[in-house]
């Protein structure tokens, strides 16, 4: 019988690991942004045709490379970044793996343009599907200029199941975003189809987050700054009234190198505890610096997962720096120690003598109403209380009476005496035959709204309410690359929006059916959650909007319901297609049995 293992030929292996590490074109900007980074390039420019399909090219003011280092960079694991095992926990650079490379030249064409400094020529290097097509002395100046060409032109199904133009831009605006903000001392521009997206200056780390973001966001920026032995914290965080219902401007960075870490990001929520409106989420932009040694960021081929040596003791510190800056500003009270006296705390001795509790003298005797006059009557307001409240009583006892005379009701009753309670301004609670129904109202209008946005979708029918006052506003290129991709499906929904130059829209007009009385947040909801709904592939664009319109306009948690807006939910909940679950598939009825409930009385 032959042998059947056998090594892959290195094409092969490389359109492999490409699969990790090349997932669409803002993976390839993000690797050569990052190489620019590393070979301490200050000043960076990325040029986009065709949302990176067409051409993604990289240019940089760095260290440059020699003609055999030009060659040996687009080896498999070949990286100047360590050397030794021990290396990888010293890691201070952004890449070490010497994957990206190879991987890039193995699913597009990649021509390479390099000189170092110091040399009087440069090397041309033009690679074809891992294939070597030429290499050549150039003119060019000192630094690198990386240029990927159609990118997955050898992977025609890799290639079909790229998303949209204004899609695909939009993840490499994200990955441009995080790299840009770690490195505020850099001057970055982005070109996408030769206009000019962003233009960013070297200055600090507040500076370029309003050059990302808008000069908005600069009143809500609180100032974060945090230094033990374990970790040292500094960066911004977002006034309570600057947050989200959804996911946004959320930022961890360690060592400079962006991160996702959910165990952190409760921290920060748990520090706002009590003082943020319901269901919202804060912004922060959170640098940490700690011993590379403590961390590992080998565990994932992005390397944006990150495990620290000692998270717990982190979590904690996180979150008291986080509280210690609200404190600051007086958003959260705060304790002076400095100021107060110093209080004795008995402690047991060596000898195990227990120090007495300090005494309190009583007077037995002692009556407080004593010489008082306890004749003139109580307040009317008393009064008045203690009559309704014997009143109630009084129809308790006469209600029960009734019940035990007949105690059986028919379901036919039940449904013309209808009756709905709110808990917590959150679920809707009503009698059905097998026991109680609790209905999470967000969810539930939801799903009614929805069914109709899909309805208006499908016939092209809405109904679209004016603004008075037509609200002007300017949105980071991420947030105004969403509205775009979505424009034609917003205007079918009622939304009438005026694009112009420069990232700003002015709102004309609204859905009607709309729950928000502020277009603008509305807009924020719906942009923050299109971009993070996770729908069925086989489902389109249309749905994706529809469910972020129906949770951008749904009722919120903490609003007051009136019986009659109970029933009319109820009641359109139940007219829907599917009422049992919300657009993103989370139940919106629960029923607790009358068996449930008779064995919580035993």
């Amino acid at each position: 019988m032959p042998d059947i293992i056998k090594l892959l030929p290195d094409s092969v292996a490389n359109q492999i690991a490409a699969g990790e590490v090349i997932q669409r074109p803002a993976s390839v900007a993000k690797e050569l942004m990052e190489n620019s980074v590393d070979a301490s390039g200050k000043n960076i420019r990325i040029i986009i045709k065709d949302s990176g399909k067409t051409l993604i090219q990289v240019i940089d003011d760095g260290s440059g490379m020699s003609e055999t280092d030009a060659r040996l960079s687009f080896e498999r694991h070949s990286t100047s970044k360590i050397s030794s095992a021990k290396d990888l926990f010293a890691i201070t650079t952004k890449g070490f793996r010497g994957e990206a490379l190879a991987s890039i030249a193995a699913v597009s064409m990649v021509e390479l343009k390099t000189r170092k400094e110091g040399n009087e020529t440069g090397t041309l290097v033009i690679i074809n599907g891992s294939k070597v097509e030429a290499q050549e002395p150039c003119s060019c100046p000192e630094g690198s200029s990386f240029s990927v060409k159609n990118l997955f032109y050898n992977i025609p199904a890799r290639r079909k199941f790229l998303k949209s133009d204004i899609t695909e831009f939009r993840h490499i605006v994200n990955e441009f975003q995080k790299i840009v903000i770690a490195h505020p001392d850099i001057r970055f521009s982005l070109h996408h189809n030769n206009s000019e997206i962003y233009n960013l200056v070297p200055g600090n780390i507040r500076q370029r987050i309003i050059g990302v973001f808008g000069k908005p966001i600069n009143q809500d920026l609180i100032t974060l700054e945090t230094e033990t032995s374990l970790i040292k914290i500094k960066g911004f965080i977002g006034k309570p009234e600057s947050a989200r219902r959804t996911y946004g401007e959320q930022f961890f960075f360690i060592n400079n190198r962006f991160m996702k870490h959910p165990y952190f990001h409760k921290a920060v929520t748990e520090a706002y505890q009590n003082i943020l409106p319901a269901e919202t989420i804060p912004i922060y932009f959170i640098f940490m610096e700690a011993d590379p040694a403590s961390i590992d960021i080998n565990i994932h081929p992005t390397k944006t997962e990150i495990k620290f040596e000692d998270e717990r003791s982190i979590w904690h510190i996180l979150m008291a720096s986080v509280r210690e800056a609200l404190g600051r500003f007086n958003i959260v009270p705060s304790l002076d120690f400095e100021n107060e006296a110093l209080i004795d705390i008995p402690v047991r001795t060596s000898k195990g003598i227990i120090p007495e509790p300090p005494g309190i003298e009583i007077n037995p005797q002692y009556n407080p109403f004593e010489g008082e006059d306890r004749s003139h009557h109580k307040p009317e307001f008393i009064e008045k209380f203690e009559r309704e409240n014997t009143a109630n009583w009084e129809r308790l006892y006469s209600s029960l009476e009734k019940e035990n005379e007949n105690p059986v009701y028919t379901d036919k009753i039940e449904e013309e005496k209808r009756k709905f309670f709110q808990i917590k301004n959150k679920y809707i609670v009503c009698p059905v035959k097998s026991g109680l129904m609790l209905i999470d109202q967000k969810r539930a209008h939801e799903r009614v709204l929805f069914e109709s946005y899909m309805e208006c979708l499908s016939s092209n029918r809405s109904i679209s309410q004016t603004e008075m006052f037509p609200v002007s506003v300017e949105l980071n290129p991420a947030n105004y690359l969403v509205l775009k991709e979505i424009e034609n499906d917003l205007k079918m929904l009622g939304f009438n929006i005026e694009f112009s130059e420069k990232n700003k829209i002015l709102i004309k007009g609204r859905p009607a059916e709309t729950n928000s009385s502020d277009p603008v947040e509305m807009l924020e909801i719906l942009i923050e959650t299109f971009k993070n709904t996770q729908t069925d592939p086989s489902s389109g664009a249309k749905e994706k909007v529809a469910v972020a319109m129906a949770e951008a306009s749904a009722i919120p948690y903490g609003k007051v319901l009136i019986q009659s807006e109970m029933e009319d939910l109820f009641d359109s909940l139940f007219a829907c297609k599917a009422p049992n679950y919300s657009p993103n598939g989370k139940p919106v009825i629960n029923i607790i049995p009358l068996e449930e409930l008779d064995k919580r009385f035993k």
